[in-house]
């Protein structure tokens, strides 16, 4: 998927997306947000072709290191036209291929740091060949690797820390009709925790049971890149894309059913679970530390391109606004003043 080499000297890295440049700005802006919590670990922009030379000249006049990476897609795919973003999604799996490092965290670019999050760079999880050898059906005489059944689920898995991740919000409060029917509150494993809290904001609700969905929100995920994993995922891409609602979540969720570490919400706190009637019982501002700006508008959407005046009445979108005019602060003081 990459050269092989790496972009930095740090064998760990966050890494996040980048594939055209609507997203370039929020990109700038994470990074200027990890930078300013003090993270020990710098961003990697893995780009694809598709990326257009301006915005990679716009990261090196930034210092932000980039590496090439192949754009991924499945022979044979889902129609996305009810939500186009998720065919760039597919490419979100690179991180477990980039074994030039031994630990990346990936990040959207519509996420804000508000708090260092370095000891993700610590979080213990399953050697990647090991945790590819204990994936069902995997050692079959090279079938692809089949989804886990309860029963599977049932019988102790050694590997149970093939990836880290936050849940999926399924509540779909924004009522979307082309989402699964079993989206629901009732089948969310944040609403687990409403009567408690506390608990929320230092540990994640179990994947195994606290939903019968078990789903991952790919927005952020802790990997030990592996060959052997990355094989396995891109087999079961091929075999089941056709089947798959939310690309490279779907895919995680259903190959390593059970088989994650569920993080609190804090690390990937999708803006909507501040939302009133959503999950506002578990939401504390001052405990984030890493807030996903999921679904439309993106903050910077919401800013006027004559005056610069933001336009949005979201309060966590002013939290972007504010980092995002304070980097731009900074770039004018460095002599940098692009329109991004």
């Amino acid at each position: 998927m990459s050269d092989g080499k790496r972009a930095v000297e740090s064998d760990k890295v966050w890494t996040t997306l980048i594939t055209n440049l609507d997203y370039l700005s929020g990109l700038l802006t994470l990074n200027h947000s990890l930078v300013k919590s003090g993270s020990a670990y710098p961003l990697v922009a893995l780009y694809t072709d598709t990326f257009p030379a301006e915005g990679l000249v716009a990261l090196e006049r930034r210092g932000i290191p980039a590496q090439r990476i192949e754009y991924l897609l499945p022979t044979k795919g889902r129609d996305y036209s009810n939500d186009p973003r998720f065919y760039d999604c597919w490419s979100k799996l690179s991180p477990f291929s980039l074994t030039q490092y031994t630990r990346v965290v990936q990040l959207d670019s519509d996420m804000l740091v508000l708090r260092n999050m370095d000891e993700l760079m610590e979080l213990e999880l399953d050697d990647g060949d090991f945790a590819a050898e204990q994936t069902p059906g995997a050692a079959i005489g090279g079938s692809p690797p089949k989804s886990p059944t309860l029963d599977d689920l049932a019988v102790k898995n050694p590997s149970t820390r093939v990836f880290a991740a936050g849940h999926a919000c399924v509540c779909n409060p924004l009522k979307k009709p082309h989402y699964p029917s079993d989206w629901t509150p009732e089948n969310c494993a944040f609403s687990t925790q409403h009567n408690d809290p506390e608990t929320a904001q230092h540990t994640g609700p179990d994947p195994v049971t606290a939903s019968p969905l078990g789903f991952m929100n790919g927005g952020l995920q802790v990997v030990n890149p592996s060959e052997a994993l990355f094989r396995q995922i891109v087999k079961h891409m091929e075999q089941g894309a056709m089947d798959m609602d939310f690309a490279d979540q779907s895919l995680l969720s259903d190959l390593y059913r059970g088989r994650w570490v569920a993080l609190p919400y804090v690390y990937n706190a999708l803006k909507t679970l501040r939302w009133e009637g959503v999950h506002g019982e578990i939401w504390r501002d001052e405990e984030v530390k890493n807030i996903h700006y999921i679904l439309a508008p993106k903050p910077w959407d919401e800013i006027d391109a004559v005056t610069g005046e933001w336009t949005g009445t979201e309060e966590s979108h002013r939290w972007w606004v504010d980092f995002n005019r304070e980097r731009k602060a900074i770039e004018v003081a460095r002599g940098v003043d692009d329109k991004f």
